[in-house]
């Protein structure tokens, strides 16, 4: 799902640390910077994230200070280990859902004083990139690890010879004897040569989630001439679905296609249950006026956001609070936090979108004339780990956008203006999860 938001799910791997038995290695890649000054406090991760892009998926975690690492890559489970020293993960024992072609990573602690992120994949992988970003641009330390798919064969030709690593990339862990450990091979022996062009592995497409607003025994708002809001909903995310995968770049679901009627929170649970990276409200307002007109877009208002989290953060629902994430055996604090955190990141990229999308739609259809971005607490908008925007497309009180929205040509320039939206939008969200 998102999110991700992908930085949703990640902060909840703070909490992972389950053991897997160790195998023969293929380790592929080692680095190391030297250990930074004696300090009071340990070293901590204060975010986590997955990013997909075409060739590879990208794991980047932020710390409070640089670390010395080594990565390997391993088989019987296919897994990329990461060695740290002792670095602190608050939480406890969660194993988090991955994406793209990480199945589900771990943070686990070591004996004398080392950590260990443990990341599985769902095939032989091999590691492309793994270094550590100073501080900069008001950025912590970042560690990024890039992972690539290979072949079984290219995997296995990877032959484990030992190498050498810097004295102060070594924890106390790895200064036992050679034999207790996993061998290592230089980079240059792990990479194995390009897969050509047929066998590279298709890149997962981000998943939007349309839900037309209303439906069955709801009508919706009546406008102008007797036409329903539910029937100009689905008529407009039919529209936006079939542009969206007209471009190739996106899978797309409706939480109908037809008109029945489907709660509200029954619409977000399909949205979470679809793994959906943004998820969209389409619904088309009515008022006593016939003079307002226009599009707006609402995101999830503070107020509403405090009252999601007090209730996500209940014994009963937190098995289900966050994607990939049980919390029911964390302690009150650990959860209200969590839950917390994840939903002001997601907040902040809802926010993201809809300005976005008010820059792009307003190129295209009239907006209305006083702040076209609005926060309210709909219920559609409430999911913590999932970044949602809710768009009131015109007013059915209003003649003249009963008009536009009625026509196809109307529908179709809307769609364009939504479908550059959400190219922006992941465009932006691709480039963040670089730096």
């Amino acid at each position: 799902m998102p999110r991700l938001l992908a930085i949703v799910a990640a902060l909840g791997a703070l909490l992972g640390a389950v053991a897997l038995p160790c195998a023969p290695a293929r380790a592929q890649t080692t680095a190391a910077l030297p250990f930074p000054p004696p300090v009071q406090e340990r070293v901590s991760v204060l975010n986590a994230r997955l990013g997909l892009h075409p060739d590879k998926t990208r794991l980047v975690l932020e710390l409070t200070d640089s670390v010395p690492f080594t990565v390997s890559v391993h088989g019987s489970p296919y897994r990329v280990v990461v060695d740290l020293p002792d670095v602190s993960w608050p939480g406890g024992n969660t194993v988090m859902a991955g994406k793209g072609l990480v199945a589900r990573y771990r943070f686990e602690g070591r004996d004398g004083g080392a950590s260990r992120l443990v990341v599985e994949t769902d095939g032989p992988a091999r590691v492309v990139e793994s270094y550590l970003i100073p501080p900069r641009d008001g950025f912590k330390p970042r560690f990024v690890l890039d992972i690539a798919r290979t072949t079984p064969a290219q995997f296995a030709a990877s032959a484990p010879v030992a190498a050498t690593t810097s004295t102060a990339s070594v924890s106390r862990e790895a200064a036992r004897p050679p034999a207790k450990r996993d061998p290592i091979v230089p980079v240059a022996a792990a990479l194995p040569p390009p897969v050509p062009p047929r066998a590279a592995p298709v890149p997962e497409k981000p998943m939007i989630v349309v839900d037309p607003g209303h439906g069955g025994v709801d009508p919706g708002a009546v406008g102008v001439g007797g036409v329903y809001e539910k029937d100009i909903t689905l008529a407009m995310a039919r529209e936006l679905k079939r542009q969206l995968e007209g471009s190739g770049r996106y899978r797309v679901r409706l939480t109908r296609d037809k008109d029945v009627f489907i709660r509200l929170r029954d619409r977000v649970a399909i949205a979470r249950e679809s793994n959906a990276d943004l998820f969209l409200s389409l619904h088309a307002d009515s008022i006593g006026s016939a003079n307002m007109r226009g599009l707006s877009i609402y995101t999830l208002s503070d107020r509403a956001s405090d009252r999601e989290a007090e209730m996500l953060a209940a014994k009963e629902n937190r098995a289900d609070a966050l994607a990939g994430m049980d919390l029911s055996s964390e302690n009150d604090l650990v959860a209200s936090i969590l839950i917390d955190l994840a939903q002001r990141d997601t907040m902040n990229h809802s926010k993201r979108f809809a300005n976005m999308a008010l820059e792009h739609l307003g190129r295209e259809v009239k907006l209305i004339p006083n702040k076209p971005h609005r926060q309210a607490g709909f219920a559609v908008l409430t999911a913590p780990d999932m970044p949602s925007a809710l768009v009131e497309m015109g007013y059915l009180s209003s003649p003249q956008d009963v008009s536009l929205l009625s026509k196809s040509a109307h529908r179709e320039k809307l769609g364009r203006g939504m479908v550059r939206t959400i190219d922006a939008y992941f465009k932006w969200l691709t480039g963040a999860q670089k730096s």
